[in-house]
């Protein structure tokens, strides 16, 4: 649309001075669009008029291969990577896996297993008769133990990286959950926490039950933290709770280094992320220097950093489980602030910005009547005939 409005333009120019200076202005314009590329282009080898000669890939794990490497193959053409990592440095850099090391089961042997499974399930008669009348019930335990053991640390970190808990808690780093945390509020555990979903501050004022798989013997620090709650320093958490050298799975028989506050998002402030870290401890540590004041009701005594306190027993400890669940603002907020906290409630507004208009033209072309209002000086508007 811009070339022929630039040919039209040419040619009504020309018509004035003379049919040869237009010719030569006309044919100056199609010539910039025919300028060569900087470099090759994608592709340009390929014969498309014989397709069938092309090498076939012939399995996803070569078409994936050597996609990668294209990927990573620089080009001379601007490319929308190259904008991020110059706004954002960090953008794409390698992380560190700090987690435990995970080893893959053999393939071969898993699809031996579930053939075999789907063949007895074609021969099981009662299985058959079930599915036909509607009457089979799916083992939702079996399914979740198998998901806890196949692809579900692989779909848990991607949550967690999608919700920034990695980018926040551990900057450059993250880790696969590779143990299942159970967590569960209330005395029915009704308010389940699992990876993302939203709870009350009323669900949540108690300490929870937790359970998770641990082998006879082992030692377990669990942590809860804030990375959005802190009322000063926005790179700051508040730490809720905080219990060392668990012996097994029974966390009330650890040792308690900071006893449980329930969630206190401000009112305005949106929904915070109140996340679960369960590390296992390579032997007993000693955290004289991590205990809080029992009880501690103190916010300066409460900031706390996750990324310090790994580092400190990095040598000791390796992050091994992850939950988290989400919180907002309710009436039980407020008696947190003035009753535990004993301090007045802080209440966020957003204030919007004043809407934008261009500068005020004395001739508005193509305008509604409507046009005037925006400049006014009083918030009626009225709509009469000037």
């Amino acid at each position: 649309m811009a070339l022929r409005t630039v040919c039209a333009a040419t040619l009504r120019t020309g018509t004035d001075l003379g049919v040869n200076n237009a010719r030569t202005f006309v044919t100056t314009a199609f010539l910039c669009r025919r300028i060569p590329p900087m470099g090759p282009m994608p592709n340009e080898e390929v014969d498309v008029e014989n397709l069938e000669s092309l090498e076939k890939y012939r399995s996803y794990t070569r078409y994936l291969k050597q996609a990668e490497e294209a990927r990573n193959k620089p080009a001379w053409w601007k490319t929308y990577r190259s904008y991020v990592e110059k706004a954002d440095p960090e953008h794409g850099a390698e992380r560190v896996d700090i987690g435990l090391p995970y080893y893959r089961p053999g393939r071969t042997k898993e699809v031996r297993e579930r053939k075999q499974v789907m063949k007895d399930n074609k021969k099981n008669i009662e299985l058959e008769r079930a599915s036909r009348l509607r009457t089979f019930k799916i083992p939702l335990d079996k399914v979740q133990e198998t998901w806890e053991k196949s692809s579900g640390p692989f779909h848990i970190k991607r949550l967690a990286d999608h919700y920034g808990v990695f980018r926040d808690l551990f900057p450059m780093a993250y880790f696969l959950p590779q143990v299942s945390l159970r967590i569960g509020y209330g005395q029915d555990n009704s308010g389940q926490v699992h990876y993302g979903n939203l709870l009350t501050p009323t669900e949540a004022v108690s300490v929870p039950q937790i359970s998770f798989d641990a082998e006879e013997g082992s030692l377990w620090t669990l942590l809860l933290t804030c990375p959005d709650e802190h009322l000063l320093d926005n790179e700051a958490e508040y730490i809720h709770w905080l219990v060392g050298n668990i012996p097994g799975g029974a966390v009330q028989a650890g040792e308690e280094l900071c006893h449980y506050l329930p969630p206190f998002p401000a009112r305005g402030t949106g929904f915070h992320r109140y996340i679960y870290v369960l590390f296992k401890q390579e032997g007993p540590i000693d955290f004289q220097e991590d205990v809080r004041p029992s009880p501690c009701h103190s916010l300066v005594d409460r900031s706390f950093k996750t990324i310090e306190f790994y580092r400190k027993h990095q040598d000791n400890m390796t992050p091994a489980g992850l939950a988290f669940f989400q919180c907002q603002w309710d009436e039980s907020v407020t008696d947190t602030f003035h009753t535990t906290l004993d301090m007045r409630e802080p209440v966020f507004e957003f204030i919007r910005p004043p809407v934008y208009h261009p500068p005020q033209v004395k001739y508005p072309h193509r305008q509604p009547l409507r046009y005037l209002d925006r400049y006014r000086d009083g918030k009626e508007h009225t709509y009469g005939i000037y």
